[in-house]
């Protein structure tokens, strides 16, 4: 009887030896933050799990959008030459080492890359094909002003799309004025992911964008940040800001989508890397996609346009009745 009972004994301390173990493998698994290997955003994916939360959303989203296609059909009646939209930009950095707690002059070259982005003013544009630029953006009106930078020590390895880093009763921090500021979350992101956004209409207390830090701001403006090769011109924030300022994926998130806007031409799918111009898509008139658009996916260095039709898409949502009016 003792020496079964011993047996008992010996099999079940080896039995929650080995759940401690998986457990701690497990939590390993889970603690490894994958370095992106493509362009990864999931917005899309985060608008569809705040659309399951509140079925109040979609009709917000709706509403929204008839102001926004009235806009576009009815711009001149707007007046809005001369008019720019100043975005002050509250930064938060959410670190777990120093490499991680980004320099300053990392985060102002992230504003210095929106600037020139949102203007129409940055160098690469020049490559933009002659087919695209009858329809190339130009000047967006908008401008973005480093407003604050808040710093918070964690230690978390690493955050994911639940939100988390926006909650201070989650170890993140709490937006800012987020109905007066765009708030931008510098952080640890798992899974590969490089950001994702909030689409207008949604709850203000998780308001704004996330970003991966080794993505944030650019190598060729301060040389001596904390940077992941591909992905360190600053374009993730430009992409990631034009969803919180109602931009879709140029393929409109399915085959040959709809992303809203009538001057992008429907594409396929997502475009990752550098395509060779011109690339052709199979959707009906096969045109050349616009894979140089900032809310394709391709790498940093091959994105440098938004489109005009884009740009009217973004105005849109400051004008009165529009979701960012509050900013004005």
């Amino acid at each position: 009887m003792k020496k079964i009972l011993s047996l008992v004994i010996a099999a079940t301390l080896i039995a929650i030896a080995c759940n401690k173990a998986d457990r701690l493998s497990t939590q390993g698994q889970e603690e490894t933050v994958a370095a992106p290997t493509k362009r990864m955003c999931a917005s899309m994916e985060v608008l569809q799990e705040q659309l399951k939360a509140d079925p109040s959303l979609q009709k917000r989203m709706d509403d929204l959008e008839k102001i926004t296609q009235n806009f576009i059909r009815n711009k001149s009646l707007y007046r809005l030459s001369g008019d720019t939209m100043i975005v002050p930009v509250v930064v938060n950095v959410v670190y777990r080492t120093a490499t991680e707690n980004i320099a300053l002059g990392q985060i102002q070259s992230q504003i210095d890359v929106l600037n020139e982005d949102y203007s129409g003013k940055n160098a690469d544009v020049s490559g933009v094909p002659s087919i695209f630029k009858s329809v190339k953006a130009g000047d967006t009106k908008i401008r973005f002003v480093l407003d604050q930078v808040v710093r918070k020590s964690t230690t978390k390895r690493s955050w994911s799309t639940n939100d988390a880093v926006k909650k201070s009763s989650q170890g993140g921090v709490n937006p800012t004025s987020p109905t007066t500021k765009l708030n931008i979350w510098v952080c640890t992101l798992g899974q590969g992911l490089l950001g994702y956004a909030q689409f207008p209409g949604g709850n203000s207390a998780t308001d704004g964008v996330v970003i991966l830090n080794s993505a944030f701001g650019s190598r060729a403006k301060f040389p001596g940040g904390y940077y992941t090769a591909t992905y360190d011109l600053g374009r993730t924030t430009t992409h990631e800001v034009g969803h919180w300022f109602n931009l879709r994926h140029i393929w409109g998130d399915a085959t040959c989508g709809d992303d809203l806007v009538a001057d992008t031409p429907q594409a396929n799918a997502a475009n990752f890397g550098c395509p060779a111009y011109p690339h052709y898509s199979t959707c009906t008139g096969t045109p050349v996609e616009m894979t140089m658009n900032y809310m394709d996916y391709t790498d940093d260095a091959c994105m440098y346009m938004f489109s005009a039709g884009q740009a009217s898409r973004m105005q849109a949502t400051w004008i009165v009745g529009g979701p960012r009016a509050s900013f004005r």
